[in-house]
């Protein structure tokens, strides 16, 4: 069998700014909207929620943004993270295609979340902020929150999707390892979550739901914040560190990609890795073609309707302009408990209507389906969330079978599924179905935009 090929960056070559697209974008995305006023929200309207230094990276237009030396101290427990060519799986699929995963699950936690966990961390502590509230669907986020909760001395308060706490447990458990208390979504500890039970006493939660029961904690109380894991603008700021080391480990590698593939729930692990090769194919330095793959279950993007809606359940936050099927939507509880969420972000809407990315949705039996075949080749079991993304490389790699084509493949392998094996294991047993999204239901949701 052929051998893996791994391209590591020295400690000394980790990026030391976040790459901000809108700098680059041909226009700028429309801004979100005060629930009330529907006007333009201000920095006072975030203020509540967020610290100053995350607002002002929110509604910044600068080209890039430093990274603090202490948030890089951090980040160097674990980064630069790896880039492999995957000659295993080329060589199982027998293509010609050469494919290059940018590998995240060597952080801490197991995934690309703690790029933004850290700073968030950071500024909030800087700010004299003691707690932080959170939601999290498959506990990626919220065990990357706990983890830099801990590095910086804040408390963390987490509530869970109902589906994932009870399919992931050990994720709850790494959450408490770290220190964070973690609530099961709906919850009666909130009245967004007590009026979702009065009506759904059964409900398996949505991020919408879980977002309102954490934005509601935050907003009572002076000392506490909240902080988000996907969608926001600042979010995927931090995560372009992916894209940026990818970038410089091409250039070792000597290649150049033809196409960026990356799952997508809110968007930041997709828009971490792209932005950066964005802002490259818009300079004219280079050509790949950008594709965004979602559940079939919740395709935000390529079945949702762009338009300003609420980011959560129970409308406490600002709306805002994105592809969404409707913040009263639950999806069906899949594997990918991180790709379940109602709306996709609205920097990555924008660039989806510019038409500078496409968009695919895939089953997960599929996904499921590439998952085993790359953990059996290449040796790492993906996270159902990547699956998405992988699922779309072999379908690419196939084709470059037929025609021949020698196409240079790359995606976000954002993290391991050491803690999802319940997934794989109802995969195994034939227990998984596809759960498509009725034109029925999806009309309904959408009925209920602002």
């Amino acid at each position: 069998m052929a051998e893996r090929t791994k391209y590591i960056l020295d400690e000394a070559d980790l990026p030391t700014q976040w790459y901000n697209v809108i700098s680059d974008l041909p226009e700028p995305p429309p801004p979100p909207l005060h629930p009330g006023t529907r006007e333009p929200v201000g920095p006072a309207d975030l203020a509540p929620l967020f610290p100053q230094a995350l607002i002002e990276q929110e509604v910044t237009t600068e080209r890039y943004v430093d990274i603090p030396e202490e948030v890089l101290e951090v980040y160097r427990l674990w980064r630069p993270s790896p880039l492999f060519r995957a000659r295993r799986l080329e060589k199982a699929l027998g293509t010609p295609a050469r494919i290059y995963y940018k590998y995240e699950g060597v952080s801490p936690v197991g995934s690309h979340k703690p790029n933004t966990a850290v700073p968030q961390a950071f500024y909030n502590a800087q700010e004299g902020v003691t707690r932080l509230t959170t939601e999290t669907g498959a506990g990626q986020w919220g065990s990357a929150l706990a983890f830099a909760c801990a590095q910086f001395g804040l408390e963390c308060e987490v509530w869970q999707v109902r589906a994932s706490y009870d399919q992931k447990p050990y994720r709850k458990l790494m959450m408490e390892t770290f220190g964070a208390t973690v609530h099961p979504s709906p919850s009666e500890l909130t009245e967004s979550g007590r009026a979702i039970l009065k009506q759904h006493p059964d409900s398996t939660g949505s991020l919408g739901i879980a977002i309102s029961e954490a934005v509601e904690q935050a907003a009572q109380d002076p000392d506490t914040r909240y902080a988000l894991g996907s969608v926001l603008n600042h979010v995927l700021l931090h995560q372009t560190i992916i894209g940026e080391e990818a970038l410089r480990q091409f250039q070792l590698a000597g290649d150049t990609p033809d196409l960026l593939v990356g799952c997508t729930g809110g968007g930041s692990n997709f828009g971490g890795l792209a932005f950066p090769f964005l802002r490259e194919k818009l300079a004219g330095r280079m050509d790949p073609v950008i594709r965004a793959v979602e559940p079939a279950a919740c395709p935000s993007l390529t079945r949702g309707r762009y338009a300003y809606d609420f980011g959560d359940t129970a409308g406490l936050t600002p709306l805002l302009k994105m592809h969404t099927l409707g913040h009263d939507f639950i999806p069906d509880p899949i594997h990918a408990g991180g790709l379940r969420y109602h709306g996709m972000s609205p920097l990555i809407s924008h660039i989806h209507e510019l038409g500078l990315i496409e968009a695919i949705a895939i089953g997960q039996q599929e996904c499921f389906s590439a998952g085993v075949r790359f953990a059996r080749s290449e040796g790492i079991i993906p996270a159902p969330e990547p699956t998405h993304a992988l699922a779309a490389c072999i379908q690419e790699a196939l084709r470059c079978k037929e025609t021949g084509e020698e196409k240079v493949i790359l995606t976000a392998l954002c993290g391991h599924a050491h803690l999802d094996l319940p997934a794989y294991g109802a995969y195994l047993a034939g227990d998984m179905v596809d759960n498509e999204l009725s034109d029925a239901v999806l009309a309904q949701s959408l009925a209920t935009l602002p």
